[in-house]
């Protein structure tokens, strides 16, 4: 049977700020003629593990010598989590199936799990993970100190700046540990400034988190089909259960196992349950979660255009204003919300819809590529000198997971970026969020909290009014429903679970101190 990683996971080989000379990109001693296929766990992982860096293009992340970046404009994903509720609850029920069988006979594939036990407190379904050197918080403090060095130069280091984020828990916590580790943990509390933008479908087009209140009724059914059958996963179950006498697995069972598989490494250094899959299956996972992407909330949705244009062109704005409207937007949402940007876009939409029965391998639609745990879209808009790429003027540039990304029809700046004029007319070409999704009339018409914002420090602690999400995951069928559609928190479970954060650096320094490590002492192994 073919393996294809180790349990220990390389999530990028060099770091997203790092400096790289176009001189010296290629080594002029002798050239390796390999290429390492699935190289990487995390790009099958059906972007429910660890982050990673996209694919490149090959073009340079560094700012293009005759340019300067002078304003920046990122939505990032919530950070590294445990799972969803509904997905914890297919994930146990093949657990038992498991443990209620082969207890006593470690052996064969499994016989890891003699010394192995579930990550998971049931109070700590939905939380950001803390412990693990893929934690969600630990990537969302780190990305913030990267984007410090990169970006620093555009913040006066005096001024109060607002960052925006969504009202759900994770969310805000990614929001929060980012702001610390790009100001600093001191300077957090006093020179950012946290807006929080409520998830209520009644805020229209003021949101980070639109709802469109038409439905693309085709592409919903497909949606609502999660999980989607491919005979790897019957070939998972067969194997499997020809090991153990009485073990009974089906194909949702391996696909739910997979999907623990990549959750466990958002809070531990490794999974043993990696190598429980063959190569072929793990491909496989990945293209159901291409899929359930494209249809809920990517280009086979044919009203998500639509939506990812509500913040397109707001972006737009601020870009023509340039840094006279600030030069740093820093935004916090979900994963479903920033998929239709991408669409939006047209930097990842393949030429056909994707076949949900078999895997597109020449697809750009590659989830894992688009909005991993903690992803994000960065666009900044460069300031350039003359030079023979391109008189002096203003460009956009998309850097999305940390590689360059260009416009397909709009390439011809300093680094393969976009004339600022180019780049408008091509938005102005976008559908109407208001009028495509019908908006009520009483909702409000246009994206205005980045100009009506709040410089009080008041909100930089303060928890969501959103925790759990709506029946998720393949319980409910429901897909990437569970990033959108929440039910009001438990306050007791949280603050269980959130017991095990304390020792957390950061933003925990201002909780109460001595609170138990509830979830921390129930998830070490034996």
């Amino acid at each position: 049977m073919a393996r294809l990683w180790t349990g220990a996971i390389l999530l990028w080989s060099i770091p997203a700020v790092t400096a790289v000379a176009s001189s010296s990109v290629f080594s002029s001693s002798l050239i390796s003629q390999s290429v390492f296929d699935g190289e990487n766990f995390l790009k099958y992982d059906g972007v429910r593990g660890p982050y990673v860096d996209r694919v490149s293009y090959g073009v340079s992340r560094d700012t293009p010598a005759q340019c300067s970046v002078d304003q920046v404009i990122m939505v990032k994903r919530h950070g590294e989590r445990y799972p969803a509720l509904g997905e914890g609850a297919s994930i146990e029920q093949a657990l038992k199936k498991i443990n209620s069988t082969i207890a006593g006979n470690y052996s064969g594939d499994l016989a890891f799990l003699e010394n192995w036990t579930y990550f998971v407190p049931s109070d700590c379904y939905e939380a950001e993970t803390w412990t693990g050197p893929y934690a969600g918080l630990t990537d969302a403090y780190n990305h913030g100190k990267e984007y410090r060095q990169r970006y620093g130069h555009l913040w006066d280091g005096g001024s109060v700046l607002p960052i925006f984020t969504a009202d759900f828990q994770r969310v805000i916590e990614t929001a929060q540990k980012f702001g610390e580790g790009f100001f600093g943990n001191d300077s957090y509390s006093t020179k950012a400034a946290l807006n929080i933008i409520s998830e209520s479908s009644s805020q229209g087009a003021d949101s980070l988190t639109p709802t469109c209140h038409k439905q693309d009724d085709n592409a919903q059914k497909i949606c609502n089909s999660m999980p989607y059958y491919l005979p790897q996963f019957d070939a998972a179950a067969n194997r499997l259960n020809a090991q153990y006498q009485g073990l009974n697995l089906n194909w949702t069972d391996v696909v739910s196992l997979m999907l623990m598989t990549a959750y466990e490494l958002n809070t531990r250094s490794s999974s043993d349950w990696i190598d429980v899959f063959t190569t072929d299956e793990w491909i496989s996972f990945s293209h159901i979660w291409n899929i359930n992407f494209y249809y809920c909330s990517g280009p086979g949705n044919s009203y998500m255009r639509a939506v990812g244009a509500l913040y397109i062109n707001a972006t737009l704005t601020l870009l023509n204003q340039g840094p006279s409207s600030n030069s740093l937007f820093f935004n916090f949402a979900h994963d479903s919300n920033i998929t239709p940007i991408i669409t939006a876009l047209g930097i990842a939409t393949p030429p056909t819809d994707l076949p949900p029965d078999r895997v597109a391998f020449n697809s750009p639609w590659k989830i894992e590529d688009i909005v991993p745990m903690g992803g994000r879209l960065t666009i900044e808009r460069l300031n350039c000198t003359d030079s023979a790429i391109a008189p002096t003027g203003s460009f956009v540039r998309l850097v999305l997971n940390e590689a360059v990304v260009p416009l397909q029809d709009c390439q011809n700046g300093p680094g393969y970026s976009c004339p600022l004029a180019n780049y408008t007319e091509f938005v102005r070409g976008l559908p109407s969020f208001v009028s495509e999704c019908e908006v009520p009339a009483e909702e409000p018409q246009y994206l205005n909290f980045w100009w009506n914002y709040t410089t009080s420090t008041a909100d930089n602690y303060r928890n969501g009014t959103r925790l759990y999400a709506e029946d998720a995951g393949f319980a409910s069928n429901n897909g990437v429903k569970e990033e959108q559609e929440a039910e009001e928190m438990d306050l007791n479970k949280r603050k269980k679970c959130e017991g095990g954060k304390a020792g957390h650096k950061g933003m925990e320094r201002k909780r109460k101190k001595g609170k138990k490590a509830y979830c921390q002492k129930k998830q070490r192994r034996k």
